[in-house]
């Protein structure tokens, strides 16, 4: 059988290294190509930073490059690698990359308030939309503020 790629999305946190970890292993086991994709966007007279389309382009490739280099460490077997910087919308860009793709892997956040409702957009717009599966990688343990004992994020 010939599947397709295993596509996942990569944004230069912690999550998204976790998820690329997990993809990479999982195209390696099938055998499949691994699409590491970052998503970038850029509007001049909506971005307040001095930064050109260019350093946003450069930016994100060196997301998908630093997230690479953290994962390989320790790894003797790799799957074909292709990396995608692509310029739009988190959520529509890893969609429309997941048309024909055996898996769509990204993870979830840790995080409050408005942070969770910005970040975790992405990934459920992915999960309502993707006409691939779509794996949810869960937020990792995170330090509880009072004791320092870790926790699961649901366990709070």
């Amino acid at each position: 059988m010939n599947e397709g790629p295993i596509v996942v999305g990569v944004d230069g946190t912690s999550a998204g290294v976790r998820a690329l970890s997990w993809a990479m292993d999982e195209a390696t086991l099938r055998g499949v190509p691994l699409h590491v994709v970052n998503v970038w966007n850029y509007e001049p007279l909506a971005d307040w930073a001095m930064t050109s389309e260019q350093e946003a382009r450069g930016r994100s490739e060196a997301t998908v490059e630093s997230a690479l280099r953290e994962v390989a460490v320790g790894r003797e077997t790799f799957p074909r690698i292709i990396r995608k910087c692509l310029r739009g919308s988190a959520a529509e860009v890893l969609e429309e990359q997941a048309r024909g793709a055996a898996l769509l892997v990204v993870a979830a956040h840790t995080g409050g308030g408005l942070r969770r409702i910005v970040l975790g957009s992405t990934t459920a717009h992915c999960v309502r939309h993707s006409t691939a599966p779509v794996v949810v990688l869960p937020p990792a343990a995170v330090e509880a503020p009072h004791d320092g004992a870790k926790v699961e994020e649901g366990a709070r």
